[in-house]
């Protein structure tokens, strides 16, 4: 028999040296004569704990009641029982005297009466937090008597243990036995070794050595005892010294009180059964234990109840005890949202509870559960994620952006969702920082290409808005290929006044990076258009602008007659904008529904992150532009056809030139120089000026008055050819004037970019319809009868 039980116990190693764990301090109290140790793995480092026991000789009754304890503890399986690793025995030799140790690696785990003592709970947090250890230790006792019929026979503080969750585990099973009520002749002790039991946890049969009336009494008779022994040290707050201390009940809570003395019923057979104390629903039913319980039965509650639990679950969390919310209920929360039980709203609580954690058990205990919850494809989990990515995305590292989150992100930008799409752009201004030089013009580019001429005026006003603030992580290259001409030839001409405004502001907040050159010839020329532009708040947007620039020239101009060297974007006296340019549009709602417009930020005045991401998170937009811009504007016809409307962002304009899927060339970006091209050849221009000739009327009246207007319709279906001077130009004579000979005249790629795929001219002059042979003319009927043809015969 012993050994059998000595292989049982040495089975899983051959001696100390094989121990694959290194043993470290003890703490310093344990369950009998045992001493628990802190430990480590030598295989990854991982925390456990080591508990050992030892004898002088192999015949040792403690080391007897040793190996009982480790065949229980490793056969014996349930969550709130101390979890089992390893064991080993270990003989060794002094002398003449030899000594055997027991030891048993388990979960990492401390004393209770430790754990009380550091976490330092009062009133009714402690309260909360020693009904749901109870709570634990009580059904881990329920299935020992009820479920195994095993007798504990020593249930008291020193044999409860604390995990690193804050979870109480049932152990020290050294005394554990079956029990034998069939058995009605046996009369020799049912307990083996309930001499290692202290007298004053006794019941009075145990005292008094009646077994008989032991085997009578039901199975859970001798642990209800020892729990009661459990409830008195609790809330008196010291270990039990004699049975008679059992009658103080003045630490006892009035709602647990009537279970407690029945557990210390005198009479074996009138004691509460462990089963029945866990349906003292008045004692239990709080809000830390009804939390963790919700919890843990995730996957048993229907969607409704867990939508309702987990929006209900930050402002509880805050009137629970910190250090079981981020022990405990922490982990629960990350696990469950890791492995899809959790609904969109449990995100919310983790941040939240995340908040209360420093920067470095952020990164370890909320950090890769969230990198993780970027590859789901549940909608609602995406929207959460963006929506609250200014919280965490300081926490994670470039790689891990630019490797793991980045790539899921950006399928957001062609989701069909208008208002993931938003989001989606919204969440590049705390990513695209973290993200590499490759992905950023490689990738991130093409997506904003794409947006500045989405379907949603609001998209394509903070899309330019998200380039004016991420203009200083691109490499200088890219600025140069890039800024100009997505704030110029889009933003600048889009049919959307806050658009157009955005593309002001984004100029002047990237004033830095542009040379003299660029300023005078590039931007210059159109800002100045949109002095007379319809919209009051461009207009006075747009003067500022000029100004700005034109201060910059002239600074730079003085340093260069001062024989200083120019700087190739001077500081301007004007204010610029102080960090971030502020989202010029609020978010679209998920489902489409218009909400109030939200003003352009100025530049002057541009908020912060923060408030960028509140924008972000307010109900919120616009759906349809013209709807739009009939609120910011109520004009009549004749104001459109006093000035051409700008031309529609979504016309090819160069923007995309490069910016092409599976091209990683270094043509990505807004390549498109809108002013500044080769020279074409003079037949080329011969055939745009061809073009731009007025086709002659032969029919037409002498006209006194000056040329046709252009409808509004016409003029905003123009592409880069519109006159944009056209406004500010004379009045035309009021005879009629032969055109000019525009065949002289080398047209600009700024007045018709579209100049070399136009078709080619015709090469004959029209002629006037004649009556008959018109396009919608009826061919002449045929006659009727016999008719003469006159023929020619070659033989006369």
């Amino acid at each position: 028999m012993f050994n059998f039980l000595k292989g049982v116990v040495g089975g899983s190693g051959t001696g100390l040296k094989d121990l694959p764990y290194n043993i470290g301090d003890p703490y310093p109290s344990a369950w009998g004569s045992w001493i628990h140790y802190r430990g480590t793995s030598k295989d990854d480092g991982s925390q456990v704990s080591i508990f050992a026991l030892s004898g002088n000789n192999a015949q040792d009754g403690h080391l007897a009641a040793g190996r009982n304890g480790v065949k229980r503890l490793r056969t014996v399986r349930h969550p709130n029982i101390l979890s089992f690793l390893h064991s080993t025995e270990v003989e060794t030799h002094d002398g003449s005297t030899s000594k055997v140790t027991i030891y048993i690696v388990t979960e990492p785990v401390m004393p209770l009466s430790d754990k009380i003592k550091e976490l330092g709970l009062k009133a009714t947090q402690r309260d909360e937090y020693f009904a749901l250890g109870l709570h634990q230790i009580t059904k881990a006792v329920s299935f020992l008597n009820n479920d195994c019929k095993l007798v504990h026979g020593n249930v008291c503080l020193a044999s409860v243990v604390v995990t690193p969750t804050l979870d109480w585990k049932l152990h020290a099973f050294d005394v554990l036995s079956e029990f034998d009520g069939s058995n009605g002749s046996a009369s020799g002790p049912m307990l083996p070794f309930e001499w290692l039991v202290g007298t004053q946890y006794k019941p009075m049969e145990m005292v008094k050595s009646d077994w008989i009336a032991i085997r009578k009494s039901p199975p859970w008779a001798i642990d209800s005892w020892g729990l009661g022994c459990l409830i008195y040290e609790l809330f008196s707050g010291s270990k039990l010294g004699k049975t008679e201390e059992l009658r103080n009940t003045v630490g006892i809570p009035k709602s647990l009180l009537p279970d407690y003395q029945r557990l210390l019923s005198s009479m074996p057979s009138r004691r509460l059964n462990t089963s029945k104390l866990l349906e003292n629903g008045e004692y239990f039913q709080n809000k830390l234990v009804d939390t963790i319980h919700f919890m843990d039965i995730l996957n048993l509650k229907d969607s409704v109840e867990k939508d309702t639990f987990f929006r209900k679950l930050p402002n509880v969390a805050e009137q629970l005890p910190r250090e079981i919310v981020l022990k405990k209920l922490l982990p629960l929360l990350a696990s469950s949202l890791e492995f899809g039980s959790a609904v969109a709203p449990a995100l919310t609580a983790l941040l939240k509870m995340g908040s209360w954690l420093s920067t470095e058990d952020f990164k370890v205990k909320v950090l890769p559960t969230i990198v993780k919850l970027f590859a789901s494809n549940d909608r609602a989990i995406r929207v959460s994620l963006l929506q609250h990515v200014d919280q965490f995305g300081e926490s994670m590292s470039g790689q891990i952006v630019d490797e793991q989150v980045y790539p899921h992100v950006a399928t957001g930008f062609a989701d069909t969702s208008a208002f993931l799409r938003e989001l989606t752009l919204k969440s590049m201004l705390v990513l695209a920082p973290k993200l590499s030089q490759r992905t950023l013009s490689g990738s991130l580019l093409k997506y904003l290409s794409k947006l500045q001429v989405d379907e949603e005026p609001a998209i394509r006003t903070n899309t330019t808005i998200l380039l004016g603030n991420i203009a200083t992580y691109l490499n200088e290259g890219t600025r140069k290929r890039v800024l100009i001409n997505a704030f110029t030839v889009r933003a600048l001409r889009d049919t959307f006044p806050p658009a157009r405004g955005a593309g002001i502001v984004a100029l002047c907040a990237t004033s830095t990076t542009y040379d003299d050159t660029e300023i005078a010839t590039k931007i210059l020329p159109n800002v100045v258009v949109l002095t007379i532009d319809q919209d009051s708040e461009v207009r006075s947007k747009a003067f500022q602008a000029v100004e700005q620039f034109l201060q910059i020239l002239k600074q730079n101009y003085e340093k260069t007659n001062a024989g200083e060297t120019g700087a190739t974007g001077g500081t301007s006296a004007i204010p610029e904008t102080a960090g971030l340019i502020g989202w010029a549009m609020s978010s679209l709602t998920l489902k489409g529904k218009p909400l109030d417009q939200a003003s352009l930020a100025s530049s002057s005045s541009a908020p912060s992150l923060a408030a960028a991401a509140a924008a972000s998170n307010a109900p919120s937009t616009v759906t349809e532009a013209p709807s739009v811009r009939a609120s910011h504007h109520t004009r009549s016809n004749s104001d459109f056809t006093d000035q051409p409307a700008p031309p529609s962002p979504s016309s090819t304009d160069g923007w995309e030139n490069g910016i092409t899927e599976g091209h990683d060339s270094d043509n990505d970006g807004w390549d498109l120089d809108p002013i500044d091209e080769p020279k074409r050849s003079p037949a080329l221009s011969n055939i745009q000026a061809a073009q731009k000739r007025p086709v002659s009327q032969p029919s037409r009246p002498p006209a006194t008055s000056s040329r046709p207007k252009i409808s509004t319709a016409k003029a905003a279906a123009k592409s880069e050819d519109d006159d944009l001077w056209g406004s500010l130009a004379a009045p035309q004579p009021a005879t009629t004037s032969r055109p000019l000979n525009l065949k002289k005249t080398v047209q600009s790629d700024d007045e018709d970019p579209w100049a070399a795929i136009a078709a080619p001219p015709p090469t004959t002059r029209a002629k006037p319809l004649a009556s008959g042979r018109g396009r919608a003319a009826k061919p002449a009927a045929p006659k009727l009868g016999a008719q003469r043809i006159n023929r020619t015969s070659s033989g006369m």
